[in-house]
């Protein structure tokens, strides 16, 4: 479908306005991280010199080098599982038939539907009498639960567009199922797989509440949570506040950088199967 010049004007001007104000308070974050300590000028204001100080001095007062560490082995482990089990029962879902399939996988969708503020009490008992608490085990599993309704989901509907003549095919050829998922539709589904993967990511280094409740320890905290702890020491020093704060959104930020041509892949390839 072909647009005039003026819907595509209109469509670049309001994409403009939303780059703008999606950017805007990144802006300010950034310069306030840059200001000398104590010049008393932040947000949009120009520092009267770049203080770059600023982020070593919050690196080293708020021991971020661990809690990154913590925060990289979480995503890693919830990534890595909830994409197995996501592929597992999106192609179960999509290709095979069992009885109560459907209910089945109305109960997954449950899990996009009941936030997590609702059960975190009842959850942080239950890992503390099976001795989880204080450890990557009670940040590893709930998340990964977490993730696996989306996951499901997603995979569901890409092995559903995959062209059923295919697989048929395959079959014929005497391909079992697990040739046909992993030799077949798990390569094609890639674009899929790297959305999934990145916006679970990004899910999971940005929780907070989850940590709160599950961790008391410093052994174990994150780096969400570290930054809270980190405020709590330094309230008056924006400059250092602001520079903490880069440091712990820079990972995740270079990483969707990294992927970008893939993530935005899956989500066009969705959107056309849609």
């Amino acid at each position: 479908m072909r647009i005039s010049r003026a819907e595509a004007v209109l469509n670049y001007v309001l994409l403009g306005v939303f780059a703008v104000a999606a950017l805007t308070p990144l802006v300010g974050v950034l310069l306030a991280a840059v200001t000398p300590q104590g010049e008393g000028r932040y947000g949009f204001q120009l520092p009267s010199r770049i203080a770059l100080g600023n982020f070593a001095t919050a690196w080293r007062d708020g021991g971020f080098s661990h809690y990154l560490l913590s925060s990289a082995l979480v995503v890693l482990g919830v990534v890595a599982l909830t994409t197995v089990l996501s592929v597992l029962a999106g192609f179960a879902f999509a290709t095979l038939r069992f009885p109560g399939r459907r209910v089945l996988f109305y109960v997954f969708l449950l899990g996009l539907m009941v936030p997590l503020e609702s059960f975190v009490i009842p959850l942080y008992y239950t890992l503390r009498g099976w001795g989880l608490t204080d450890t990557y085990w009670s940040l590893l599993f709930p998340q990964t639960a977490q993730s696996l309704a989306f996951g499901t989901f997603w995979m569901r509907t890409t092995f559903r567009a995959f062209p059923v003549s295919v697989l048929e095919a395959a079959r014929l050829d005497g391909a079992a199922d697990r040739v046909l998922l992993w030799r077949i539709l798990v390569p094609s589904a890639r674009p899929a797989l790297t959305t999934m993967g990145l916006l679970i990511a990004l899910w999971t280094w940005n929780e907070f509440l989850l940590p709160l409740v599950m961790i008391s320890s410093e052994t174990w905290r994150t780096a969400p949570l570290g930054l809270a702890f980190f405020q709590g020491q330094f309230t008056t020093q924006t400059s250092l506040l602001a520079a903490a704060a880069t440091i712990i959104a820079l990972p995740i930020v270079v990483l969707y950088l990294f992927l970008q041509r893939r993530f935005i892949a899956g989500m066009l390839a969705g959107a056309v199967k849609g």
